[in-house]
């Protein structure tokens, strides 16, 4: 076999693969948030979890700016019946994901917090299987950011239950 062609088949494999890990977590979202509908007369209200730290560190409410380099993972999450959002810090990134049913609009309005909150979207992937969607950003860390790990997530699960449109000034 060529290696050329050997190489093609691996990155298709590893493709598949990433794949196939998106649609677990849309689906485990999915059977979470089934889970975790509330009744018609309950209101809908955000619950975010306790900070939860992947690598040990003293203190958990790091703003973004003043994270150094020797914490490899800082990570939230805020979670309601309407979507799932996990924030993690990476380096010198941020790894963002939501997952919720369909919400046309949503994106924009997920985009210009991070905008509002001086945030760089270096890339952003779409998944979406049926009625529900995952958004994965990796967002570079901007110097003038003051928002922990914590108050990123309840910021952008916020926006998913806002009608408020969001336009950003060109």
């Amino acid at each position: 076999m060529i290696k050329g062609d050997q190489a093609s088949i691996i990155g298709g494999v590893i493709e598949f693969i990433k794949e196939l890990h998106q649609v677990l977590q849309s689906l485990e979202s999915k059977k979470q948030r089934k889970s975790l509908s509330p009744s018609p007369s309950t209101p809908i209200s955000p619950s975010p979890r306790p900070l939860q730290l992947i690598t040990p560190h003293p203190d958990h409410n790091i703003p973004f700016g003043l994270v150094d380099n020797n914490v490899k993972e800082l990570g939230a999450s805020c979670n309601s019946p309407v979507a799932d959002v996990e924030a993690k810090i990476s380096g010198s990134n941020v790894i963002l994901r939501t997952v919720s049913r369909r919400i046309p609009g949503q994106v924009v309005k997920i985009i210009n917090v991070l905008e509002k909150f001086c945030f760089e979207i270096l890339h952003l992937n779409i998944s979406s299987m049926e009625d529900t969607v995952l958004y994965s950003f990796v967002i570079k860390i901007g110097l003038e950011c003051q928002l922990s790990v914590e108050e990123l997530a309840v910021e952008v699960q916020q926006s998913f239950c806002s009608e408020e449109v969001y336009v950003s000034k060109i």
